[in-house]
């Protein structure tokens, strides 16, 4: 059977696949810390499950319109107003299966064959792959825990050629957790407002804010740049609800009329239901939010904390998010029974074999250097993980 080109210039997911084998050997009775999941461990909250239950019994279970229905939509246009006081209309408002699926939407609706698209490195790792899935070119701009993982209005300009389609910024970051600030995105809008392309703001973790930062994106910083600015957000992190698949994008709406137009040949409407708890999320009670971001960021500073303990590790002080990204390259060139650990992939091998702890390399996310530890489990998972990975690189020669 010969398969689509396609398939081939793409990876599976290397985040599911982690958190996939960790699962695995959990249902085997193997005792697996795993720090893969990109997902809160909090129960979606009671007052959302129960929207839910009264869609179902109100027979709320019937198709929607393709781009969600105009009750969520207000939901969403409200929010937008009431968090970020930016204005839109419906028809500048789309709902899809998630976020990603909503970025999957965005670069099949605007990139072809020949675009480049800029992306900060570390990266999430579905941006390239849907990138190239559209034909486009994914350019990467580097950096590193000394720039805290931001890119410079220097290093803008000097990625922008003549085939610059798009911009993806994504604030709070998976996987550095870094956070850009107003005068940060200030100064890569006046590099923007000279050039001509699109901007999506991934805003998907834009709750999960740690140290009192207050949460700005490019259209806030820089209203000249709304018109070609899209916002990605979501229900998923800040509401516990990965599994409803509730994402939708604001912005332009030639384009956002495009998005739904690809999204009806593909998978129609979002689930009603899940539409309903999302109303339900996104207007009503905020209590649970504010109480788990108080219990991430004291896991964020326990972990950062641990990790820089470690020798010959080091580890970002993340600012949102719910994710440390420590620096293992310290311990590269050490090896246990004679193997030398050269990279990320043999350092998350090694401790998945030899310390039953599971974690997502770094080279995933365009970093080796580094892996990805997500403290989206209890606080007593987090410290048997540390406690097993100090042990691990101890053992290290």
């Amino acid at each position: 059977m010969k398969l689509a080109d396609r398939v081939n210039k793409i990876q599976p997911s290397p985040t599911l696949a982690i958190d996939a084998k960790a699962k695995a050997l959990k249902a085997q009775g193997v005792d697996v810390v795993g720090f893969g999941a990109g997902e809160p461990d909090f129960d979606t909250p009671a007052n959302i499950k129960e929207a839910a239950k009264k869609a179902i019994d109100a027979g709320f279970t019937k198709y929607t319109p393709v781009g969600g229905t105009d009750e969520l939509k207000d939901a969403i246009i409200a929010k937008l107003k009431r968090d970020h006081n930016l204005e839109y209309t419906r028809d500048e408002i789309s709902v899809a299966c998630g976020a990603k699926h909503t970025l999957y939407n965005i670069s099949q609706a605007y990139i072809q064959e020949g675009d480049e698209v800029i992306i900060p490195a570390p990266y999430w790792v579905s941006y390239p792959d849907q990138v190239v899935l559209a034909g486009g070119t994914p350019v990467f701009i580097e950096t590193d825990e000394k720039s805290a993982f931001k890119i410079t209005p220097q290093q803008l300009e000097k990625a922008i050629t003549k085939k610059t389609k798009m911009l993806i910024l994504n604030s709070p970051c998976n996987p550095t957790g870094t956070s850009y600030t107003e005068a940060d995105l200030k100064a890569l809008g006046e590099v923007c407002l000279k050039h001509d392309f699109l901007i999506i703001s991934d805003d998907i973790y834009e709750r999960l804010l740690y140290d009192k930062l207050k949460f700005c994106n490019i259209a806030n910083a820089v209203p000249a740049l709304k018109s070609r600015v899209v916002l990605v957000n979501g229900v998923s992190k800040t509401y516990a609800m990965t599994g409803w698949r509730i994402g939708y994008a604001a912005g332009p709406k030639e384009l956002l009329a495009a998005m739904t137009k690809m999204q009806s040949q593909s998978t129609s409407n979002p689930t009603s239901i899940a539409q309903k708890a999302a109303v339900e999320a996104l207007n009503g009670s905020q209590e649970t939010v504010a109480a788990m971001v108080v219990e991430f960021e004291k896991r964020r500073t326990y972990i950062v904390d641990r990790l820089n303990t470690i020798p010959g590790v080091t580890c970002f002080r993340s600012t949102g998010a719910f994710y440390a990204f420590p620096n293992f390259s310290g311990i590269y060139g050490k090896s246990f029974e004679g193997k030398v650990i050269g990279n990320s992939t043999e350092f998350a091998a090694y401790l998945l074999e030899h310390a039953k702890v599971a974690l997502v390399p770094g080279v995933a996310f365009g970093a080796d250097n580094y892996a990805r530890l997500s403290y989206a489990i209890s606080m007593e998972t987090i410290k048997k993980g540390i406690d097993r990975i100090e042990e691990a690189v101890k053992n290290l020669k």
